[in-house]
């Protein structure tokens, strides 16, 4: 929505309105914000991802998931009955793929063996560095250069474990086999692999590894893959950065654990003939190893738990500064949204520094400068971040009604930031007057706003009138030191003076957004319910409708762990299905496939 807001052609004559003016500078920061925030955010043990230690270290993608029933029975009690009927869908056609169609029940053949995880892992094309290995066969090595898929299964009984494999269920399409080249068993450095013969792109290898792990991969040279990271120690488990933060997201009978590779993801991205990634880019994102998360279920909604990190060889660092924690309790109970952050111009610094010339940033900062100069004729870096160093809050609050006071907006935009966080000791108030003072002069003058001294509760503050005469927006002080800006409904009101029921205060704040990791450097937190109730949103992702229909409030929490890592933890809360029906049975669900 932003980018039309700066592009929008300005007649010489005709000066665009206020809403659009403070909206587009507001939304542009705050979207900037959000998306760095968003996208800059087990020691081979029960704290690590299961498999590490099996599943090579470029690995593009890995997730765990829980093998307990009734983990998956509870992520099925949360929604609405049409996320759930979508997720049944899902875990349906997967079971069905990989299990039913095979001729093998889960809780029959599998739950007896397997461990609490199995974990599921893409890996990207080999890179062709070592001699290839002999062809198995054409079919085989049809898919050598795609992304291939390793599936790790603990085992917690070897025995049946070993006689699965060693008597596999007929399968529907090919065989399986224990002969290599039709004369000698098929091993890879002493280790028997049973694989299919079947159509390309469809043959499994299955390998036990020193009986504590199965390891089944859609391509031979996936199982040598593993097989090799499992005996070379080039596994996941020993990738930089992996296991001194992994335990950072440690949760007790997490329900899914996943981990990204940033430099295997952004080369296959840069690679790819639609949207290929510039070479500075692609360099800036080498600075970064990883992304893990943990999720959990709890009573009412799902936890997520992330850390991200940088590679060990950056020569970047990040700075650890947690100062924020204190705008939730200036703004009023009912506030719908509000994004916090510890240091606005370090943010902005960190997000020019990822996102510049990046086809994929959301927002480019080359746009975000040009469209508050055309607005506002203030330098973004001069004008006004050279102040904005200390904590600052992006809010949404809903207006009250009137009786006899009509009012053009329904909720008003609410910028905060605190003036008085110098390193140096100095005072940022006088600065932040004398930008506010042009800017001022700039509606004034450009707009032919009235710029009128007015008061709240006593409080000063000065309003900006449209010709039209309807009061767009106000700013003023609040302590001393919080400079606040209002655009849209006029909510001053609700924040001067200090109100006594703040958000931070509510039920749904404190039990949304989380705790930890604290001290923190930011916080966000959306009344989803409410505001799908008031406001249109615009259309992001597929099913957005269903999946807000299915959400109360969205929390999350972050942190600078230390000058390698940054941490961060979400928490959405759902709303429930009464009397949630268990998944379709296999037979169930044939037949419905049949009708």
């Amino acid at each position: 929505m932003a980018p039309p807001l700066v592009s929008v052609p300005m007649k010489k004559n005709k000066k665009p309105s206020l809403v659009l003016t403070l909206s587009a500078a507001g939304l542009l920061i705050g979207a900037g914000s959000v998306a760095y925030w968003l996208l800059a955010q087990r020691q081979t043990s029960s704290s690590v991802l299961v498999g590490a230690n099996i599943i090579p270290g470029d690995a593009l993608f890995a997730v765990s998931l829980t093998t307990d029933p009734q983990q998956w029975q509870k992520l099925r009690q949360f929604g609405t009955k049409e996320t759930q009927a979508e997720l049944d869908k899902n875990l349906v056609q997967l079971r069905d793929r990989f299990l039913t169609n095979n001729g093998y029940d889960f809780q029959k053949d599998i739950a007896p063996w397997v461990g609490d995880d199995v974990t599921i892992a893409i890996l990207a094309p080999a890179t062709g560095n070592k001699p290839a290995p002999k062809p198995v066969t054409t079919n085989e090595n049809a898919v050598s250069d795609q992304q291939s898929m390793v599936m790790v299964f603990p085992v917690k009984n070897p025995e049946i474990a070993k006689s699965i494999l060693a008597q596999p269920k007929t399968l529907k399409q090919g065989k399986w086999s224990d002969v290599y080249d039709g004369l000698r068993l098929r091993t890879y450095q002493g280790i028997a692999i049973k694989q299919s013969q079947g159509q390309a792109g469809q043959n499994f290898s299955a390998a036990l590894l020193d009986g504590r792990f199965l390891v089944i991969t859609d391509s031979p040279k996936a199982t040598e893959r593993a097989i090799d990271a499992y005996k070379n120690k080039t596994s996941l488990a020993t990738t930089g950065g992996f296991t001194e933060n992994f335990p950072k997201i440690a949760n007790y009978q997490p329900f899914a654990q996943f981990y990204v590779n940033v430099p295997t993801a952004a080369k296959i991205a840069a690679a790819s003939p639609n949207r290929p990634l510039p070479a500075q880019v692609l360099a800036q994102l080498q600075n970064n190893q990883g992304l893990a998360g943990t999720i959990t279920l709890e009573s009412e909604g799902i936890r997520f738990k992330g850390v991200s990190w940088l590679n060990p060889n950056s020569q970047r660092v990040l700075v650890v500064e947690n100062k924020a924690g204190n705008m939730q309790s200036r703004i009023p109970a009912e506030t719908l949204m509000m994004l916090t952050g510890g240091n606005l111009q370090r943010l902005w610094r960190d997000y020019v520094l990822t996102s510049q010339g990046n086809p994929l940033s959301p927002i480019a900062p080359e746009q975000i400068r040009g469209g508050i100069k055309s607005l506002t004729d203030l330098d973004l870096d001069k004008d006004l971040l050279s102040w904005m160093k200390g904590e600052f809050s992006l809010s949404v609050i809903p207006a009250t009604p009137k009786e006899g006071s009509p009012n053009d907006f329904r909720a008003g935009l609410l910028f905060m930031i605190q003036t008085n966080d110098d390193y140096s000791g100095q005072s940022l108030r006088k600065s932040a007057e004398a930008s506010i003072s042009q800017l001022d002069e700039v509606m004034k003058n450009q707009y032919q706003f009235q710029v009128q001294p007015g008061k709240v509760a006593g409080q000063p503050v000065v309003n900006w009138v449209s010709p039209y005469g309807t009061l767009t927006a106000t700013h003023g002080w609040l302590d001393g030191d919080v400079a606040f800006l209002v655009v849209g409904a006029p909510i001053a009101d609700k924040i001067v003076p200090k109100p006594n029921y703040t958000l931070a205060g509510t039920l749904p704040f404190q039990q949304t957004v989380p705790t930890e990791p604290n001290p923190t450097n930011g916080q966000f937190f959306l009344d989803v319910e409410r505001t799908v109730k008031n406001f249109p949103l615009p259309t992001l992702i597929p099913n957005q409708q269903t999946l807000l229909d299915a959400t109360r409030t969205i929390g999350m929490t972050s942190a600078v762990s230390d000058n390698r890592s940054n941490r961060y933890d979400i928490f959405i809360e759902l709303k429930k299905v009464t009397n949630a029906t268990t998944l379709p049975s296999p037979e169930k669900s044939k037949s419905n496939s049949v009708r």
